[in-house]
């Protein structure tokens, strides 16, 4: 039988709805939910695509690339942990509200050095709403928006055939944005500022995913116009009310220096230019094989955003709730967190 159920994409922080269709608790399918407000049943092919996950589910826990007993993959993660005085735990914007705060807390608790990795950009409190990019007389886009976030690009569209001005910054040699952009450069952030910076009125608002520096940031914040980061992670924002991020560098430095690393619902392999082979002990709890579960010593299995229930906050600052909309028997985030703790 088939059935539609209705979640949250979980492929960046704008927060589209997603319909996914499941046949007797299988993933098969999307579908447009049209009534949702941040997107209006338009989804972009990340959106799309995130179900393809699917094949690559992980049911069994495994050591050394070995299928073994849950309770025994604890074991070893917990004896991990106690044996060494050098453990990395990273947490990542993929998780939910709740699972944050859990391994935030487990990691005070066993004094084990937490990480997080926000893009290089940080927590802004009062940010444009995607209502205020669609209604802008001017945009400044930095980044490829349009590209790497099509449901905000969505809107910077609507703001030019509503009669706006954009001005885009982007490095690489081919972009979207720049197909509808106005004028684009490629130079610093600083300079795209500056030069751009007097086309802007109260109704203007600086749309970015990317800096160059965090210099960037605080010119950004004291231009005095509305701005609106967006993160690559569905929860990146919510997260950084309750953790602190690391840059690339202070996460390499804290890298080099580990021993035993916990990783929690991401893949970072490819992120960091790094050899994680070089830790003695990585360890990953995923809800599917991805690079970063390939070289990993134990892999635990976790649920997935389709199998648990979770709160997030999108980019403009608005929480966002999702429920389970599949049956599952594999452990949460907070109850593997349980389980090594004993």
């Amino acid at each position: 039988m088939l059935e539609i159920k209705h979640t949250l994409c979980p492929s960046c922080s704008v927060g589209c709805g997603i319909n996914v269709i499941l046949e007797n608790n299988a993933v098969v399918g999307t579908f447009p939910y049209k009534r949702h407000p941040v997107n209006a049943g338009k989804n972009c092919a990340n959106g799309r695509n995130s179900i393809g996950n699917f094949v690559n589910k992980i049911n069994e826990a495994s050591i050394s690339q070995a299928n073994v007993d849950l309770d025994k993959a604890f074991a070893e993660v917990s004896k991990e942990i106690n044996a060494n005085d050098k453990v990395t735990v990273f947490l990542s914007g993929n998780n939910s509200l709740a699972d944050a705060e859990a391994i935030k807390s487990f990691s005070e608790e066993k004094n084990l050095d937490l990480v997080f990795y926000a893009d290089d950009l940080r927590n802004f409190e009062d940010v444009a709403s995607y209502d205020d990019v669609e209604d802008a007389s001017c945009v400044l886009v930095i980044g490829d928006v349009l590209y790497e976030n099509p449901l905000i690009g969505r809107r910077i569209v609507h703001a030019k055939q509503n009669g706006a001005k954009i001005f885009s910054n982007i490095k690489a040699e081919k972009s979207v944005t720049a197909n509808i952009s106005d004028e684009t450069t490629s130079g610093s952030v600083q300079e795209f500022l500056d030069t751009y910076k007097d086309n802007l009125d109260d109704s203007s608002v600086v749309v970015f995913n990317t800096v160059d520096c965090e210099d960037d940031l605080d010119k950004i914040e004291e231009l005095g116009f509305k701005i609106l980061p967006v993160y690559s992670k569905t929860n990146t924002k919510g997260i950084l009310s309750i953790a602190d991020s690391n840059s690339k560098e202070e996460i390499i430095e804290a890298l080099n220096d580990t021993k035993v690393l916990l990783i929690f619902n991401d893949d970072v392999v490819d992120d960091f230019d790094f050899d994680f082979k070089s830790i003695s002990k990585v360890i990953s709890f995923s809800a599917f094989k991805n690079n970063t579960t390939e070289i990993s010593d134990i892999v635990i299995p976790i649920k997935s955003w389709l199998e648990y229930e979770g709160s997030v906050v999108n980019a403009m600052g608005e929480t966002q709730t999702f429920v389970p909309v599949m049956e599952s028997d594999v452990l949460s985030v907070e109850e593997v967190i349980e389980k090594i703790k004993g």
